[in-house]
């Protein structure tokens, strides 16, 4: 049977390992994957583990093709796994076979292109390292391997965490992509904090001497706790569940209460179906990181109402409604919530969310749909400046496009449907405007000065100057051009671009210098 057992491949680095792993792996068993990054590249594969049960690599092995070399076998101690493969093309076969055998974990190895020298595998942990800060670069693939994370992306991490896994939960890399992380590690606290994010669980840790944090980019911050911000945004929902307890109180659910730092009830539906929703108008286009959700069970214990997955609708200013999608897919993006009513958990967007208005839409929930949330982020001006760090990287759209270190750019957020067509126009109309009524008063002024003068006698060359009037005095400095246009360029692709005359034919003789 089919012995591949953990997958994830993506064009520039990938996970394979065997099927159980690490569990012991079936007997009478092949795996072959072909895997390649992108033409141009040579390919890098390093192997977390080998536990394969044979002494002379007969029935069980390993091995690894390129165009030209056979890497391997590689069983049991016969011969030494090297660390680090490096192949002489971008492609390459992974030959798993397994006989009969009594136990074995069987193998893991990640792979990526020569565009990543620095690439480790998804066991490596921060206590492998004794550098305090450093970068490497995880494949993709390594939310699912096996292995225990401590901590949280405020606190830090315990430094026996795994390094993929815990960049993950934080939210500087996507599992489907992988990315480059950069570590400072730090003294160690006495307690942990674990926690559910990006579908990563984390355990409470106990004290340990070190612990690692990831280098930010600073827009990771709670939205609410800026100053203002509860007053100028607004929280609306398709309805909300008015509660008569039994002594004829009413309590209303209503959708001020969903903010986390808003002590009491939750936002909770009056309707149970995936229809409805809860909408924030953040009052301004803000670029938004990630969202915090929890149920009724953090401020209600007497209730056990949450949400288990939802999706997102972001918006601005007159553009319509659009739907948050996969990374690498153009399906709606569904994300994973709450397993209780108490717990806080995590989802991180990669790439980031640019709008003012948004939308949660819960799919699933327990009992009664209800949540409190916090929205996490930064404005747009701090978001210009801050944001270089790898986890922003957009993919490429094409396996066949070489990519280097050098080609890589900063990854357009989720765009805005808002055009700037007005903004545009008013910078160039108003200085055009200011600069015609500079000279048409300047105009005037002469005219008026040439009339004040010819009444008292005054001569001011030639006669015929003074008959045709004061604009034949200030033609001559000025030359005729042709009309000048500008082109308007829209956000909107299906916008067509307009072109705006700035300088028509029906102007009067004078004429201002070109911009």
């Amino acid at each position: 049977g089919d012995g591949c057992g953990h997958t994830v491949m993506y064009q520039d680095s990938g996970t394979l390992a065997s099927k159980n792993y690490p569990g012991t792996y079936p007997n009478y068993t092949l795996c072959e994957k072909k895997i390649q990054v992108p033409p141009g590249k040579r390919l890098i594969l390093k192997i977390g583990d080998l536990d394969i049960e044979s002494q002379k690599c007969e029935s069980s092995y390993l091995t690894i093709q390129s165009s030209s070399t056979l890497h391997g076998p590689y069983c049991g101690n016969v011969m030494p796994v090297p660390k680090e493969i490096i192949l002489d093309s971008n492609e390459a076969t992974i030959h798993f076979e397994s006989g009969s055998h009594v136990s074995g974990r069987g193998f893991l190895l990640s792979y990526a292109s020569s565009d990543h020298p620095d690439l480790i595998t998804c066991l490596e942990r921060a206590n492998h390292y004794t550098k305090a800060e450093f970068s490497r670069y995880c494949p993709a693939g390594c939310r699912d391997v096996a292995g225990d994370i401590s901590g949280n992306v405020g606190e830090g991490y315990r430094d026996t965490s795994l390094l993929c896994k815990s960049a993950i939960h934080a939210g500087v890399i996507a599992d489907e992509l992988g990315g480059q992380i950069s570590v400072t590690q730090q003294k160690g606290i006495s307690r942990y904090a674990g926690g559910v994010a990006n579908g990563v669980p984390s355990h409470d840790g106990s004290l340990s001497d070190k612990r690692f944090i990831f280098t930010s980019n600073g827009c990771n911050k709670s939205l609410s706790l800026e100053e203002g911000f509860l007053s100028k945004s607004q929280v609306t929902a398709s309805s909300y569940w008015e509660e008569t307890n039994e002594f004829g109180q009413l309590s209303q659910w209503s959708p001020k209460e969903a903010w986390l730092q808003v002590p009491g009830l939750a936002w909770a539906s009056n309707h149970s179906s995936n229809r409805e929703w809860l909408e924030i108008d953040l009052g301004e286009k803000k670029r938004i990181t990630g969202i915090k959700t929890t149920g009724s069970g953090s401020t209600m214990l007497n209730f056990n109402f949450y949400v288990k997955t939802f999706t997102m609708n972001y918006k601005n200013n007159n553009s319509k409604w659009r739907t948050y999608k996969g990374i690498l897919s153009n399906e709606e993006k569904v994300f994973q919530g709450n397993s209780n009513s108490g717990d806080i958990v995590r989802n991180n967007f990669i790439p980031p969310i640019v709008a003012r208005y948004v939308r949660i839409i819960p799919q699933t929930w327990n009992q009664r749909i209800a949540l409190k949330l916090e929205l996490m982020g930064c404005r747009i001006m701090q978001a210009n400046s801050s944001f270089t760090h790898s986890m922003w990287q957009k993919p490429s759209q094409s396996t066949e496009t070489s990519l280097g270190k050098e080609d890589r750019t900063v990854t357009e957020p989720i765009p805005s449907e808002e055009t700037n067509l007005g903004l545009k126009l008013t910078a160039i109309i108003v200085p055009v405007l200011v600069v015609l009524c500079l000279f048409l008063f300047s105009g005037i002024c002469i005219c008026a000065a040439l009339r004040k003068r010819e009444a008292k006698g005054l001569s001011y060359g030639l006669s015929s100057a003074q008959k045709s009037g004061c604009w034949k005095q200030i033609k001559q400095p000025f030359t005729r051009h042709q009309s000048t246009e500008f082109t308007i360029s829209y956000n909107n692709e299906k916008e067509t671009p307009q072109k705006l005359d700035l300088v028509t034919s029906d102007m009067a003789d004078y004429q201002q210098p070109l911009m």
